[in-house]
């Protein structure tokens, strides 16, 4: 789906005209928001960990938990399904809204222009007053790394086109095992693209486990002008009886995670864009009543200490 230059530019001017997240100012439904510099940053929870709420219902309980809003999945298996998103995602907004939160972002699936979900799912973002989108995750085949990155990056920046067109923005996840989980990376997938269009949706969790000791700080300053949404996390590595090394996932403030060299980094960055938490372990329950209690119960600890940590 060809783009041309004079319609790109012109919706990227369009995009960097305009405020990202106009309901951030206008509906101040929580208190969830973390001040690290300047204007607090919107602190959400991402839908997919209550997938089996309703969109009211998900609402309700992101404002109970004491968020300031949600980081909605519109993808398959999501709370909004690629296919249906221009009828759903007004309706979804709509409810969220009614149950006492509102939808800061989207996380969705896609990974190239010529997806039949690329341009209804942008459209229907802006539609609804959202312009922060994260990308879908392309996967390294290791057979030839170089050109896999490159034809990552060939679809990647022709979402980004339609993105600018839309007047939305879409940033990419550096996600640990996936390409771009190295930052320069990532930087290299949109190094040149408009600002207005594009950017990072940063992953300390997902850089530290790439970069260890010091490589999470490197990507974080690398990363630093281009950030539009973080996302909150904690991991440790544990050795197996079978010797080999794994990742686990655990409660913010538990892992390898340095909250407070990264708060110092982001506060330096100028950073106040949204917060999106996760809560990747398990927190128990035996029937789904319980675990989607125990995921709320767990949810709302995190973002107590994730403000702690970071403000």
């Amino acid at each position: 789906m060809p783009v041309s230059r004079r319609a790109f530019v012109r919706g990227t001017l369009a995009v960097a005209a305009a405020p990202l997240v106009t309901h951030a100012a206008a509906d101040q439904v929580a208190t969830g928001a973390i001040t690290i510099a300047g204007p607090s940053s919107p602190l959400l929870f991402f839908s997919k960990h209550l997938g089996e709420l309703a969109w009211p219902d998900l609402g309700r309980a992101v404002r109970e938990m004491g968020f300031d809003g949600v980081d909605l999945t519109v993808r398959p298996g999501g709370h909004v399904l690629p296919a249906r998103v221009s009828e759903d995602l007004p309706k979804a907004v709509a409810a969220i809204r009614d149950g006492g939160s509102r939808v800061v972002m989207i996380t969705t699936g896609l990974t190239s222009p010529g997806d039949p979900a690329a341009r209804p799912t942008m459209a229907a973002a802006r539609g609804v007053d959202v312009r922060l989108l994260k990308a879908g995750y392309y996967r390294y085949a290791f057979a030839d790394v170089r050109k896999e990155l490159a034809e990552a990056t060939t679809q990647f920046r022709g979402l980004v086109q339609l993105a600018a067109e839309a007047g939305v923005v879409l940033a990419y996840h550096n996600h640990s095992g996936y390409i771009g989980a190295p930052v320069w990376d990532a930087l290299g997938m949109i190094a040149g693209l408009p600002a207005g269009a594009t950017g990072l949706y940063f992953d300390v969790r997902h850089a530290t486990v790439e970069g260890g000791e010091a490589g999470w700080r490197v990507a974080t300053q690398m990363a630093a002008p281009h950030l539009r949404m973080l996302a909150a996390k904690d991991f440790y590595w544990d050795k197996g009886r079978d010797g080999r090394w794994r990742v686990v996932d655990c409660p913010i403030g538990e892992g390898m995670v340095d909250w407070k060299t990264f708060a110092a980094e982001i506060r330096k960055a100028g950073f106040t864009g949204p917060i999106s938490l996760h809560v990747e372990y398990e927190p128990g329950g035996r029937t789904p009543a319980e675990k989607t209690d125990r995921m709320r119960e767990a949810a709302a600890r995190d973002r107590a200490r994730l403000a702690a940590l970071l403000g």
